[in-house]
């Protein structure tokens, strides 16, 4: 894909293979004896052909769940998880752009190897020293998110799920360009060109319900560093908390925050609800860039 920063949003639709997820979209059931890999794929292509159809651009794949108090899988289950995925995805829909959400080298290469085209980094490079290294062979693009997650500040709510509490930040917007821009240069470091990179602010990483809201009305700043932006609000905590709605009822506060998230400057996407997203992000377009 050829992608045209500044003319239009792009869509990308999520694509969670997991038992865990916190939007309960997860495609392996909660019970790892309730799947196999066959039921697994059918499902699989199945929303990626949805997702395709509705208008999506892009679709990200990820094996591991990362709300807060999500169990951690091993390099070797999370590519179990995605690899045939990817493999099959790419084989069924060969037009799809796939993007892989991990944060591991491994992974990252073998999900390439399998026709991803893209990686989503959750932790910027600083989870994984050899991450960087396989983006820069591959020559792909590369979202890198800023993340404070912290198992001593998540809480946990049975209806509204997990949020964090009491983050320390000096000045939210200041520490998030730093830390952004820290990951930036170990793209640099490891040889990739600024035309690779994307940010993404981690909406729902390491920020309380308030230091959410505030992130995302002041997008614009995280678009100044001069990076595409990616966001990624759908169904998260901030809005669970703020509507005092679930993960199945935040359709109406995904739609507002990916309408603001546009007029502030996002060119990325990140959805569950693609169909209902793609007219949303269709009539933001409209009014902010008249099209």
């Amino acid at each position: 894909m050829n992608f045209q920063w500044g003319t239009r949003t792009y869509i990308m639709g999520i694509l969670n293979i997991t038992p865990d997820s916190f939007s309960g979209d997860g495609l392996i059931p909660s019970s790892a004896s309730d799947w196999t890999t066959q039921e697994l794929l059918s499902s699989a292509l199945t929303q990626a052909g949805d997702f395709l159809s509705a208008g999506a651009d892009l679709l990200d794949v990820g094996g591991e769940s990362t709300r807060p108090g999500a169990q951690p899988v091993t390099a070797e289950e999370e590519m179990d998880r995605v690899v045939t995925v990817i493999q099959s995805i790419a084989a069924v829909f060969p037009e799809a752009y796939l993007s892989v959400d991990t944060y591991r080298a491994l992974v990252a290469e073998a999900a390439l190897q399998a026709g991803a085209r893209m990686v989503n980094d959750v932790w910027g490079f600083k989870a994984d020293p050899d991450l960087a290294g396989v983006v820069a062979r591959h020559g792909v693009p590369v979202v890198l998110m800023h993340n404070r997650s912290s198992w001593a500040n998540a809480e946990i709510q049975t209806r509204l799920g997990g949020r964090y509490i009491g983050m320390p930040y000096d000045n939210l917007l200041e520490d998030v360009k730093r830390e952004l821009l820290e990951s930036v240069a170990i793209a640099h470091a490891a040889g990739i060109p600024d035309t690779d990179i994307l940010l993404d602010p981690g909406i729902g990483f390491g920020k309380t319900v308030e230091q959410n809201l505030e992130l995302l009305d002041r997008l614009g700043e995280i678009k100044a560093l001069g990076y595409p932006v990616l966001l990624g609000p759908s169904r998260k905590s901030f809005i669970g908390y703020t509507l005092h709605q679930p993960p199945d009822q935040r359709l109406e506060g995904t739609a507002a925050a990916v309408a603001i998230g546009i007029a502030r400057g996002a060119d990325i996407v990140r959805v569950h609800d693609v169909a209902f997203m793609t007219r949303v992000v269709r009539m933001a377009d409209a009014i902010t860039r008249g099209r």
